[in-house]
Formats: C-alpha cells, sequence, structure tokens
C-alpha cells in the first residue's frame, strides 16, 4: 500500500494566480500549470532567501522533496518565460498555515504579510 501524501504547508495564496504574455488576448492561449506548493518554494527559496533545508522545515516536508518541488517549478517559470505561455497557479497537496507554528513565530510566515494586505484593500 502507497504510502498517503502529506499536506504542505503554504502562508498563503497568491495575490494573482495567472500570469503572462501581455499578447496572449490575440491568440489561443497556452497554459503552463504550477501547484501551489511550487509557488511556495518559489516564493521562500528565491524570494525571501531561504535554503531548501529552511523551506523544507517551513513548509513541513523533507529537504528531497522540496528538492524536488522547486525542480519542477523552475522548469515550469523557464516553459512560461521561453514559450511565451500563461502560468496559471492552482492545485496540489497543501494547507494554509493557521499563523502560528514554530516557523511564524520567528518570522518566516508570510501570511500575517498577506493579512495585512487584505486588510488594506477591505479599507479602501
Amino acid at each position: 500500500m502507497a504510502r498517503p501524501r502529506k499536506w504542505r504547508n503554504v502562508c498563503c495564496l497568491p495575490d494573482r494566480n495567472e500570469f503572462g504574455p501581455l499578447d496572449s488576448l490575440n491568440q489561443e492561449i497556452m497554459f503552463v500549470n504550477m501547484t501551489v506548493d511550487e509557488y511556495e518554494t518559489i516564493r521562500l527559496i528565491d524570494l525571501e532567501g531561504l535554503s531548501q533545508e529552511e523551506c523544507s522545515s517551513q513548509m513541513n516536508v523533507a529537504r528531497t522533496t522540496v528538492q524536488g518541488i522547486y525542480s519542477e517549478a523552475r522548469k515550469k517559470i523557464a516553459e512560461s518565460l521561453v514559450n511565451g505561455k500563461v502560468l496559471r497557479i492552482e492545485g496540489g497537496n497543501y494547507k494554509l498555515c493557521d499563523g502560528e507554528g514554530e516557523s511564524c513565530i520567528r518570522g518566516r510566515c508570510h501570511r500575517n504579510r498577506c493579512g495585512i494586505k487584505m486588510e488594506e484593500q477591505n479599507n479602501k
């Protein structure tokens, strides 16, 4: 019997879930689908500057799992950029963190910043 998949902790969903070429309105749209957990590894490693080890701790998965997720995410970004396809972020095996975890306390969690953005947008 196969081992059940482990849910990956994700701080928050992206503000926008589709990115692509500006001229895609006039042609048949081709998509590349990226999962939310792949997006989270890109955010943590490339934007926040975490190591794969730190990212794995944040997402509550093994470092080798993060390495595989990160590799797939980068291939999808490259395919979107090089081939002019729209990158769509959706799905995956993830759960949103509650902002109370150990890594959240150390200030690595993006959820609080997302919450602030949402409150600011709601107050406008």
